[in-house]
């Protein structure tokens, strides 16, 4: 006769084959078994640790499978719900405590922290019923929704590897760039900062324009710094979250910031993020500008007020789904002209021979790269279908310009 757990361990299969195959009477039999536990309340414990080791196994799975922290919580929220995100968060909590901090990579312990990805609870055995406590469900609830995580990483699809795993992690040894990017970038934060909070667009206009002057400056500074010292930079990817609602022009949004920093973005629309290419720094130009971008086009599209349309409809939504498309797009025109400018300045420099290959070396590696990661795409529209929507995001994209910057050569 099979033991409890190997019991368990089959029922909870039974049950995934059940949902892959959409047999709801079989999926309930599972549940039902699950919640009562094999061989009565004796089982309930063995079905716990089934159950979270099932889960622990699963997450490392989808860490393999190139899945990172964050992302599990956010895909978990989007495909389910808020509970499902809480409890997707424990498990990866659970599953960290076989790892040294030391061998854990800097951007993914920082997700963690963010997460507030802690063991809160003494015992695994007792961790579903604990949990539901905590959330006020029954244990009927808690095991549907174990399972539903439990089905969600088994079938989450690869996507490209963009960091060590957890145990894999070594210290970096770009020590002196990092410190370079460190100053520049705390400035860049506070006058962004400043950005977002005045209320005066000319205010706005003008710290904004700063910001991106010295995100230019660092930008090339940084580059020929990595040559002078003979380092090996390669092109990494990263993720950026994007959530509803707006997905497209928001996408649209970092895709032109992305491109105004050197870097590239491609969205995976299902599971609500971009990936984006580019070396370090640059990167972290393109998401501490896209964020702020983001922050004043929503106020800004917030303080817009939509009227109705001639049939008495309400418009908000048409309205702002253009409107922030055609923030969008009046941005990408601009970052544009502005990096034409730019190019202009260090070819007239008197140290463009020394530079612009670097630059040019740079940019070749940022696309082969995307290339390889992304050899397939296919291109979404935008339907536009509120002309007071589009006019007003492009006036507001034209209050947040970045003209005004000073000579980007180096100093």
């Amino acid at each position: 006769m099979p033991t409890q757990r190997q019991l368990a361990d089959q029922i909870i299969n039974q049950a995934m084959v059940a949902r892959q195959h959409d047999d709801e009477a079989e999926l309930d039999d599972c549940l039902s078994l699950l919640i009562t536990g094999p061989g009565g309340a004796a089982g309930l414990q063995v079905v716990n640790r089934a159950l979270l080791t099932y889960l622990l196994h699963e997450v490392e799975q989808a860490w393999r499978r190139g899945w990172q922290p964050a992302e599990l919580v956010r895909v978990a929220r989007r495909e389910h719900a808020a509970r499902h995100g809480r409890l997707m968060i424990d498990v990866i909590a659970a599953q960290m405590r076989g790892y040294a901090a030391a061998t854990v990579d800097p951007p993914w312990q920082s997700q963690l922290t963010s997460l507030d990805a802690t063991v809160w609870w003494e015992h695994d055995d007792h961790y579903p019923t604990v949990w539901g406590e905590r959330q006020g469900l029954d244990r009927s609830a808690v095991i549907a929704i174990m399972i539903d995580m439990c089905y969600l990483l088994a079938t989450l699809p690869p996507i490209e590897q963009v960091g060590p795993m957890p145990g894999t992690a070594r210290p970096s040894r770009t020590a002196p760039p990092a410190d370079l990017d460190q100053r520049i970038l705390d400035r860049v934060r506070a006058l962004l900062a400043k950005a977002e909070s005045t209320d005066f667009p000319e205010e706005a206009e003008a710290f904004t324009a700063k910001a991106q002057e010295l995100m230019a400056r660092h930008r090339i500074d940084h580059a020929l710094l990595i040559a002078a010292t003979g380092e090996r930079e390669q092109p990494i990817t990263r993720r950026v979250g994007i959530d509803n609602p707006y997905e497209a022009p928001k996408t649209l949004l970092l895709q032109v910031v992305a491109a105004a920093n050197s870097c590239r973005a491609v969205w995976s629309k299902r599971f609500g993020f971009s990936s984006v290419v580019g070396f370090p720094a640059d990167l972290e130009s393109t998401e501490l500008l896209f964020t702020s971008l983001l922050v004043q086009a929503t106020r800004a599209m917030t303080q817009a007020k939509p009227s109705t349309d001639r049939y008495g409809r309400n418009t908000t939504r048409s309205f702002r789904q253009s409107f922030l498309t055609a923030y969008a797009s009046r941005i990408g025109e601009r970052l544009e002209a502005a990096t034409g400018e730019v190019d202009q300045e260090l070819a007239d420099s008197a140290q463009a021979a020394q530079f612009l290959p670097v630059l040019a070396a740079r940019d070749d590696a940022v696309r082969d790269v995307f290339n390889q990661q992304f050899p397939e795409l296919t291109q979404q529209t935008t339907t536009i279908n509120n002309r007071a929507g589009w006019a007003s995001g492009r006036a507001a994209a034209d209050q947040a310009s970045l003209h005004g910057r000073e000579s980007v050569t180096p100093r």
